[in-house]
């Protein structure tokens, strides 16, 4: 349970990670996600993040505008922030697609969920640590005996097997459990760390949240979020070919997004102008970016296409969440890990995507974004 602290904070205790994800989903709590069913010809998606509001989702607003997803009717929409909700919609059949990071996903399968990651977009680790200026450690070993906050307390997932790939005890560790203001809880000194992501630390600096950061794409060898789908669908025909044929959508977004990524920004800030309050053009140009160079990692091992999943990654992962005891059911990667709809998805145009991509038409103040200095602080 939650537990006060003597200074007023909200410690999460070590059974927390588990009552937090066992905990059902009411369909009243998730407003229109939890009314509306799947249904033939449509396809659904929830974010994790609590909020649509954010550059992350670029491939999705780009194959929109430009209509790769072609008669599919899609939704994309604002999930709980609540760490297992995405995953708890698939298994439900309230929502087709979910965009869990792999800890997440991992609590899924231990609840016997019906799951299993059709497309993988993070193929290096997205999750980093943020710390107020001056005061990063050295190195993840650093974090031993520290406060860190989150915006959910099942983000355990996330950040224990990375604490414990570093030789950090996760026990040691005492978490606090924020909502959506976790980031301004680091910054007012209530914290000794906060859980962030490539993308988030340029749309935080953006918002006057200027932190230092430990990367986890410097040192952790695991992957990160995947857009997972009921495990089930991937045997039904009609299934695979919507899937394949929505997924190829989002291909064609991220192919458009890594050829021009200040369009794909900018069709982003045309989709939410609140987004100009918080982001100058190069600031989100630059999140955009920081995610891009995740999403294309490993191109090679990937077979240079969008989505692949490397498998020994992912059992490399799952190996090690289980000698943590995250999880206490062995999970064999190919069981649950699918590149089945990857060839397909990425049987595209690229001739096509890349015209589309080299005539977008940048306003003056996204001309000037200087793109090549962006890419060598990634």
């Amino acid at each position: 349970m939650l537990k006060a602290t003597s200074n007023g904070r909200l410690a999460i205790s070590r059974r927390r990670l588990l009552t937090a994800t066992a905990t059902g989903v009411s369909v009243m709590a998730l407003g229109p996600v939890g009314r509306a069913f799947a249904q033939e010809g449509t396809v659904r998606w929830v974010s994790p993040r609590g909020t649509l509001e954010v550059v992350d989702d670029w491939a999705y607003w780009v194959a929109k505008k430009y209509g790769y997803f072609g008669d599919i009717e899609t939704t994309i929409e604002p999930g709980p922030l609540e760490a297992t909700a995405v995953v708890k919609l698939v298994d439900q059949n309230q929502s087709d697609f979910g965009y869990p990071s792999p800890g997440i996903f991992s609590l899924g399968l231990e609840q016997g969920m019906d799951l299993a990651s059709a497309f993988h977009i993070m193929a290096g680790d997205v999750f980093d640590f943020a710390f107020q200026k001056g005061k990063a450690p050295a190195d993840f070993k650093g974090l031993e005996g520290k406060t860190i906050v989150l915006g959910s307390a099942g983000w355990q997932a996330i950040t224990n097997p990375m604490l414990a790939a570093a030789g950090v005890d996760p026990a040691s560790v005492k978490y606090v459990e924020a909502g959506n203001a976790w980031g301004q809880t680091l910054a007012q000194g209530q914290a000794d760390a906060a859980l962030s992501w490539e993308g988030l630390r340029a749309q935080w600096r953006g918002q006057g949240l200027d932190f230092d950061y430990l990367l986890g794409k410097n040192v952790s060898t695991f992957p990160a979020n995947s857009y997972v789908t009921r495990k089930s669908d991937l045997s039904d025909p009609a299934k695979v070919e919507l899937y394949t044929k929505y997924l190829r959508g989002f291909a064609m977004g991220y192919e458009f997004g890594h050829l021009n990524p200040r369009a794909a920004s900018h069709i982003v800030m045309e989709e939410f102008p609140g987004l100009k309050t918080q982001m100058t053009p190069a600031v989100i140009t630059e999140s955009m970016m920081q995610m891009d160079a995740l999403a294309h990692a490993k191109w090679e091992e990937r077979q240079q296409m969008w989505g692949f999943h490397l498998m020994s990654s992912w059992q490399a992962y799952f190996d090690a969440i289980k000698s943590i005891g995250q999880i206490t059911k062995e999970i064999k990667a190919e069981d649950v890990v699918s590149n089945d709809l990857i060839a397909g998805a990425n049987d595209f145009d690229k001739a096509k995507v890349k015209a589309d991509a080299d005539a977008y038409e940048l306003p003056e103040e996204w001309k000037s974004v200087d793109v090549e200095a962006i890419r060598a602080t990634l």
